[in-house]
């Protein structure tokens, strides 16, 4: 199985402060649905991960987010695309928990979830946390100078960042990359 994960906020649509509260709110960053359709044509199965600290922070509740996710797999369809599943923390960043990035739950979920080993899978967010995760658990880290990642110079990556990440313009180029690198599949977990 061939896997690639995303997180969503400043990498599949822009990145909020203020939190994205509503389907009205969300909106795709330009080319990014066509990106995820690109790497569904090309074989590959798209999964997101994301924190979602909004829930434990009471600005919306699981019937928004499910709305959001709706809206976002509405207009990935009507682009030919599709996301195999979407993972989410919904805890605030008082709460202790295992999935909330910089800890690695949400991609060990994964993992068990699709029954791979997460060794290899090409992941890509805007920020260093998620891709220290991902890292962590043998990803590949793909960051994407969108979201939080807007202002950084590609050639000159702040400490923090796994020492092998890959920097792309956005989530179109991050797909042409991974196509073009032809990622092995996982293996299935034993």
């Amino acid at each position: 199985m061939k896997l690639v994960i995303l997180d969503r906020d400043g990498t599949v649509n822009p990145h909020s402060d203020e939190f994205i509260q509503s389907p009205e709110e969300w909106t795709a960053l330009p080319g990014a649905l066509e990106a995820i359709a690109r790497l569904n044509h090309a074989g590959f199965h798209v999964v997101i991960a994301s924190d979602q600290s909004g829930l434990g922070r009471g600005l919306f509740d699981v019937v928004s987010l499910n709305a959001i996710h709706t809206k976002m797999h509405k207009q990935l369809a009507a682009c030919g695309g599709r996301v195999d599943a979407v993972f989410y923390c919904p805890h605030s960043p008082e709460e202790p928990c295992l999935c909330r990035l910089p800890v690695p739950g949400l991609f060990e979920q994964i993992g068990e979830r699709f029954g791979v080993e997460l060794e290899g899978v090409p992941v890509c967010a805007d920020n260093a946390a998620y891709l220290c995760a991902a890292a962590g658990v043998g990803c590949v880290p793909h960051l994407v100078l969108t979201g939080l990642a807007a202002d950084l110079d590609p050639a000159h990556l702040p400490a923090g960042f796994p020492p092998t990440t890959q920097v792309h313009a956005n989530l179109t180029a991050f797909a042409e990359a991974v196509i073009a690198q032809g990622a092995l599949p996982a293996p299935a977990v034993s």
